[in-house]
């Protein structure tokens, strides 16, 4: 009997969430239309409609978004940190104001130390992911 053909399987780390989970608390009547129209086939579900109602938000209010990005000069988007930026930053006695507008992210390798030696001041409009020593150490410096 001929033994089945093996298969080589890639394992691939699971890369970082590129949303967050959040929780809203709403009115009986509100849930209730939305329900109505999701029933109806406007949206698929309660979380279309959501993010259809936010995204149309945000649209609306667009320009002002980009206005104040400008005018705050905040990085809009991902922006990351490693260790071995932060160090070349150590090395070379400069300091970090982050400002992001989106998600922050300080590498899980990047020592308390490390963050306090080269991250002056920290403003997130969004996600701020770091380890919980990393969060401490810079606790006083965040906006």
């Amino acid at each position: 009997m001929p033994r089945p053909a093996r298969h080589a399987v890639e394992i691939k780390p699971t890369p970082a969430p590129d949303s967050e989970k959040i929780t809203i608390n709403l009115g009986f009547v509100d849930l209730g239309q939305i329900d109505l129209l999701v029933r109806e086939g406007f949206y698929a579900n309660r979380t279309d409609f959501i993010r259809t109602a936010i995204r149309q938000q945000l649209q609306h209010h667009g320009e002002a978004v980009r206005q104040t990005v400008a005018r705050q000069t905040l990085t809009l988007g991902i922006q990351r940190f490693t260790r071995a930026d932060l160090e070349a930053l150590q090395r070379a006695g400069e300091h970090l104001d982050v400002r992001v507008l989106g998600l922050a992210s300080i590498a899980d390798d990047v020592s308390p130390e490390l963050a306090r030696a080269t991250i002056a001041s920290i403003a997130v409009l969004g996600s701020l992911q770091a380890s919980a020593a990393v969060r401490a150490a810079l606790a006083d410096r965040m906006r």
